[in-house]
């Protein structure tokens, strides 16, 4: 229901008028399949077993192909919903899957979407957290100049990204996480809806 909802919602901006919302969401998009945090496509059930048994047994090499592979999804995922500490979170997140490793069973997808659900328990646990022990943190100083080669860059890439930003905060924190879930996460509606 909630993803109905958000999805006449974004229609309904789109409508009337709220910016070139689809837009940015395909540019996002675009940029997510570009490669920036995508399964690795077309992975075979025998090799996903294989990676999945030897990261139960304990092998750092196949805890880090997981971890490079839905890290950079997860992470846009926190961020994109305003995690308080989007870092401290994925570490969580990533925590949480070790601890659970052994009692899950399915394919990629659906260890995809079991990773997403338990990044959504640790923002909403984070969220939480924050609430009750607000703090506020001193600004970071500023980065050093790169050079003047990339300004124009960088200044187009955070204009999108603001962009981007701003269009997100016009939907309700469930709307956001519904879309993002989609989105950066890459899961199908059903997989959404559980």
């Amino acid at each position: 229901d909630l993803v109905v909802v958000v999805e006449l919602d974004l229609e309904h901006r789109v409508r009337e008028g709220l910016g070139d919302l689809a837009l940015h969401l395909d540019l996002l998009f675009l940029t997510h399949a570009a490669g920036q945090g995508t399964v690795a496509r077309g992975m075979t059930l025998e090799r996903f077993k294989e990676l999945l048994a030897a990261a139960r047994g304990g092998d750092e090499g196949a805890w880090a192909e997981i971890f490079r592979e839905l890290a950079p999804a997860v992470l846009g995922y926190l961020r994109s919903n305003s995690a308080p500490d989007p870092d401290d979170c994925l570490g969580e997140v990533f925590l949480q899957v070790a601890r659970d490793v052994e009692g899950f069973e399915g394919d990629e997808r659906r260890f995809r979407a079991w990773v997403f659900t338990i990044a959504h328990h640790r923002l909403i646990d984070a969220r939480r957290y924050a609430a009750r022990r607000p703090v506020d943190l001193v600004e970071e100083p500023p980065e050093p100049d790169t050079g003047a080669d990339d300004a124009a860059e960088e200044a187009m890439a955070r204009i999108g990204a603001d962009e981007v930003r701003r269009v997100l905060g016009c939907l309700t924190e469930d709307q956001r996480s519904v879309l993002m879930l989609r989105v950066i996460g890459d899961l199908t509606v059903e997989e959404v809806a559980k």
